[in-house]
């Protein structure tokens, strides 16, 4: 979706369950406006977190006009089959990208080769979902993307703009601060930690010049904290201070951010909680 907007909407890292929330970036053109929803990935819940990333997902198949069904050359179909029948349902068009094709392995001699490789994976997800047209992309190298938004553009039935011609999403700025900093979180820490932990920003007032932000990092236990923190707060600092550049960037302004880390024990597995975080997709 950054790609296709233009614009870094969705933090992106290397690791699943990045995305949590349902997150529409906006494109406007003179005569035209497209609207994105990028949604978690879909997944088998485990807790009421993941319940919630799944409806987020599902909702998505109620209301939109075209759907873009985001695989990659090394995912296995199989574990989505639930899912993947509601989509073979739908009665819009189904575009189906296979992204990362610049990630497919040089074939040693006499093993097959890329293109042939592709050509198995394409059939694979014809069998799967016949009615769907498949796109080979590579999101990273932009291969692919310009004929993917004009297929879309093709797609698209007229209708009234949703949203005024200068938005770009639908989120409000918090949003993208503690969006920002769990990507950070994500990146730093390993195993399950970065599946820990909600960013809550909890002051957030700017002026011309400067943003002052207080956020709050809420774990689920004291020695995911005791992980946060670091020893003498060195890995909690780590992760204010790339934060605190990513957001300048993003914001164009200077940022004046304050971290700290609270327990909020089994927060996932809590409807109350997760409502108070957000994670409601009605």
């Amino acid at each position: 979706m950054n790609q296709l907007v233009g614009e870094r909407i969705s933090i992106a890292t290397f690791k699943a369950q990045t995305t949590r929330h349902r997150i529409m970036g906006i494109v406007n053109t003179p005569d035209m406006q497209i609207v994105f929803s990028d949604t978690p990935g879909v997944l088998k819940p485990n807790y009421k977190l993941q319940e919630s990333m799944l409806a987020f997902s599902e909702s998505a198949l109620q209301d939109a006009d075209v759907l873009l069904y985001v695989t990659d050359v090394v995912e296995n179909p199989e574990k989505n089959m639930d899912f993947l029948e509601k989509v073979q349902k739908m009665q819009i068009p189904v575009l189906l990208l296979i992204n990362k094709i610049d990630s497919l392995p040089l074939a040693p001699s006499g093993e097959k080769g890329n293109q042939e490789a592709l050509g198995d994976l394409v059939e694979k997800w014809h069998s799967l979902l016949p009615n769907a047209e498949i796109l080979p992309i590579s999101a990273k190298n932009k291969f692919g993307v310009d004929l993917l938004l004009k297929r879309i553009q093709e797609l698209l039935p007229e209708s009234p703009a949703f949203f005024d011609k200068e938005q770009l999403t639908d989120k409000p700025a918090r949003f993208f601060v503690s969006e920002i900093i769990r990507e950070k979180i994500l990146l730093y820490y390993d195993k399950e930690i970065p599946y820990s932990v909600e960013v809550v920003v909890e002051r957030f007032k700017e002026d011309d010049r400067k943003i002052a932000i207080n956020a709050v990092i809420y774990v689920e236990r004291d020695s995911q904290k005791g992980i946060i923190i670091g020893h003498q707060g060195v890995a909690l600092k780590k992760v204010s201070t790339e934060a605190r550049k990513a957001l300048e960037k993003f914001f164009d302004k200077h940022i004046y951010l304050d971290v700290f880390v609270k327990v909020d024990k089994d927060w996932r597995s809590s409807k109350r909680e997760l409502d108070n975080f957000g994670y409601n997709p009605e």
